[in-house]
Order: C-alpha cells, then sequence, then structure tokens
C-alpha cells in the first residue's frame, strides 16, 4: 500500500521557517500503531492523518464546502488539538485536492475546524478560545525553565509570563527537570515588534520544543488580548525556526492567520 506524503510549513515567512507538518492523506483509516509509527517516523512535531470518511459523532458535515475527518499524532503520543497542521493539512487539500473552495473543515477531538484561504493566499485559522485561570507559579516548572515568573497560568497548558521578551528568547530549560504536565508549558512575555512572543516545550509528548504553535495561541491570544485590552494582536514564536501569526479574538473563537510553504511530496510505501 502506498501513501501520499506531504510535509508543508506552516505560520512561515519564507523557505525553512514556520513549523513544518507531515500531512498523509488517507483512503479509510489505518490501525492507530500503524499511525504512532508513522508519525514516529517522520520525527516532526506533528504528522496529520485525515480521510473524508467522517464519523457518526460528526453530524455529518458543516457546510456545502468539503469536509474531513482529521487526527494528529506526535512522534509519541495523539494529541487533542494541533494548529499549524491543521492550516497545512487545509493548505494541501485547497492546493491538490479543491482548489475550487476557499474553505475546508476537519472534524477533530475538538470539534469541527474551519480553516479559509485569503484573496492574498493566506490561511485563516478557527480555533476555539482557551481560558486560562491564574495560579501561583510552580516551582519544578519554574526550575526547569530557569526563569524569574512575573505570573502563572493553568489552562490546556501551563503559561509562565516573564518579564521581557530577552528573557523568553535567551531561556535554556532542562528538560530532564520537567514536572508531568498534561500537555506542555508556554513562556511568554510582551514584545517589542509584535504584541507578545513565547516558546512552547512538550517534552512529555515527545515535543521537546515546538518551532511554532498555533494551539497554544487558542489560549495565548484571549490572555494577552485581556491584558493589552485590545480583540486583533500580533505574536512571534522565539524558537529557532520562528513564525509570525497574526491573531484575532472573535467572541468564544480564536482566528489566527498566517502563510504555508510547500517543502515536500513523497510516498510512503507500507508493508503488507
Amino acid at each position: 500500500m502506498e501513501v501520499l506524503l506531504h510535509q508543508i510549513d506552516a505560520f512561515a515567512d519564507a523557505p525553512f521557517s514556520g513549523n513544518p507538518a507531515a500531512v498523509m492523506p488517507l483512503p479509510t483509516w489505518l490501525p492507530d500503531t500503524l499511525l504512532q509509527q508513522l508519525a514516529e517516523e517522520n520525527n516532526l512535531a506533528e504528522t496529520a492523518f485525515y480521510t473524508s470518511q467522517l464519523p457518526s459523532e460528526a453530524g455529518g458535515p458543516p457546510g456545502e464546502w468539503p469536509a474531513f475527518h482529521l487526527r494528529w499524532f506526535t512522534p509519541a503520543v495523539e494529541v487533542d488539538m494541533c494548529g499549524h497542521a491543521t492550516l497545512a493539512s487545509a493548505a494541501q487539500v485547497i492546493s491538490d485536492i479543491h482548489p475550487e473552495h476557499d474553505r475546508v473543515s476537519f472534524y477533530t477531538r475538538s470539534g469541527w475546524l474551519h480553516v479559509d484561504r485569503t484573496d492574498d493566499d493566506e490561511y485563516v485559522l478557527n480555533l476555539p478560545a482557551l481560558a486560562s485561570v491564574q495560579v501561583d507559579p510552580d516551582p519544578a516548572l519554574v526550575a526547569a525553565l530557569g526563569v524569574t515568573p512575573v505570573r502563572a497560568y493553568t489552562g490546556q497548558d501551563e503559561i509562565v509570563v516573564v518579564a521581557d521578551e530577552d528573557e523568553v528568547r535567551s531561556a535554556t530549560p532542562d528538560f530532564g527537570a520537567f514536572p508531568q504536565l498534561s500537555r506542555g508549558a508556554v513562556l511568554t512575555a510582551p514584545g517589542r515588534s509584535s504584541d507578545f512572543v513565547s516558546r512552547f516545550f512538550g517534552p512529555g509528548v515527545g515535543v521537546p520544543e515546538d518551532p511554532v504553535t498555533g494551539s497554544a495561541h487558542a489560549q495565548l491570544v484571549p490572555l494577552w488580548a485581556r491584558e493589552l485590552g485590545r480583540s486583533t494582536l500580533t505574536a512571534r514564536q522565539l524558537s529557532r525556526r520562528g513564525g509570525t501569526l497574526r491573531g484575532e479574538l472573535a467572541d468564544n473563537r480564536v482566528l489566527l492567520l498566517g502563510r504555508c510553504r510547500r517543502y515536500l511530496d513523497g510516498v510512503v510505501t507500507l508493508p503488507d
């Protein structure tokens, strides 16, 4: 059996930037153990698998545009939400399969997610806005990050706010000392050329540092929108590759806008 493999950089301003995702369209679902092996072999932060077969709980397509069932795997686990691999999957669907459409929807563990293509060939990812609850900083996490926290929040991810962009950029986490987290930790601060900056660390789910984390901004955009008193924000993720996002808080949704750049197309031959 042969399966297509597309590697696409999401939230990419230029070649070799943004977050690379593997996108693998499937005619039907393969065993979960094989999906996990493929994600481990691809060795990217996420591999996205999708099929046109919608599960019964999806309740049918949400509109007259293309709709698919989408799942995401890190090299270690299946995850509940992934922004950049959803953006990459939408770019592949619209470019290769449905160029006549400017919207694609995916049924996922986080419900229906929608991506729209703009007239400028950018993509807008529509995610649920995620809440943050302020907590006392976790001493073990702070020690592992090696930073001085200003405040901390919990939610989908553990968020540690520090004083400035330089502290986010220069942090050298000790991944071996990370406490057990439900997903990951975000280090964030006000930005100089953007409204805020961040870095994402998820060693417990097989992603020591993620280049650009769309799903984390479903929590970060509402937090910084409340902090700055504005609904439209610019964000920069300060990984080695780096990536830029433009976010908008619209009621209970977060809209993230970015570009996608295709790196490769290939074919994977699976064992019988």
